[in-house]
């Protein structure tokens, strides 16, 4: 990044949450770009459809055409299980293992997974047991040369673990573990706050404090249905009330790239968030002098 920061979007990167074709790597790239998209996530969130060499030759063929890549690991792969041990915990360990393979084979990065549940604990011990099993889980895959950045997801249920506040501390507490903003969740649980510059600025830097020189915002982004401060769907972007734009001007404020995944539920909303976005950087537009507009404290 240039050391002579000039209130512009530092390089954005948008992309869905969705491979667009599983007919062949060669057939997804080419639907990513004709799409307009220099980003994408592998969707295992349901499971595992991807073998080792299509990874391969889909981050072969990323790289080629700047598009980059990160991973979203299946839902039940999440760490912080009351005891680590048991059917649930080893297809958890097996499944974030697999999707670091899939990362390493295709140069995707970060792997995002979500942080897991209370499960009837204080908030505090269940982010001790998420912290200590993402560190024996960091020395299986150093073993395997697997060990790739991963990236806990902020979660859209306003009493369960997943705040932001959790996920900072998860990456504060695991160096290799990066915070995943998902602005969608946060509206939902904040009752709708993110309408505005100002709270979309404020969570960027606190991920900003945590985060390693260069290594880019990762963030998820859709409008949101939501009911007693927990997400309900994601839905078509322009009916409920979260806009693309303020993201676009906070980003502004901060001197470190970012990629955006859309995870709308159709191409349309997508390519409306992209277009959103793409008007904030064309225009050079900033946030207003009342907003905060911190600068990257860590590049």
């Amino acid at each position: 990044m240039s050391a002579d920061y000039d209130g512009d979007l530092a390089r954005l990167r948008f992309g869905p949450a969705r491979i667009p074709s599983r007919e062949s790597a060669e057939a997804a790239v080419e639907a990513l770009l004709e799409r307009g998209y220099d980003a994408c996530e592998i969707d295992f969130e349901s499971g595992f459809w991807m073998d080792y060499p299509w990874a391969e030759q889909l981050g072969e063929l990323a790289r080629n055409h700047d598009i980059a890549l990160s991973v979203h690991a299946p839902l039940f792969g999440f760490m912080g299980h009351v005891e680590a041990s048991g059917r649930k915990f080893a297809s958890a360990v097996g499944a974030l293992d697999r999707s670091a393979g899939i990362a390493k084979a295709s140069g995707a990065e970060p792997v995002v997974f979500h942080p897991g549940f209370l499960l009837e604990r204080s908030r505090e011990a269940a982010l001790d047991a998420v912290v200590e099993q993402l560190t024996a889980l960091r020395e299986r895959l150093a073993g395997k040369d697997r060990a790739v950045p991963f990236g806990v997801e902020v979660m859209g249920r306003v009493r369960d673990l997943g705040s932001l506040d959790d996920i900072l501390e998860i990456a504060r507490r695991t160096e290799w573990v990066r915070p995943v903003l998902d602005f969608a969740h946060m509206h939902a649980t904040s009752d709708g706050a993110y309408l505005g510059v100002e709270p979309f600025a404020a969570a960027l830097a606190a991920a900003d404090d945590v985060l390693e020189p260069g290594a880019p915002f990762h963030i998820h982004f859709s409008d949101i249905a939501y009911a007693n401060r927990n997400e309900t769907k994601h839905l078509p972007y322009g009916e409920g009330t979260l806009r693309a734009e303020p993201l676009g001007e906070a980003l502004a404020g901060f001197d470190r790239p970012a990629t955006v995944i859309s995870e709308s539920p159709d191409e349309a909303s997508s390519q409306a968030i992209r277009a959103a976005l793409s008007g904030v950087a064309a225009s050079g537009s900033t946030a207003s002098a009342s907003s905060p507009r911190p600068r990257s404290r860590r590049n």
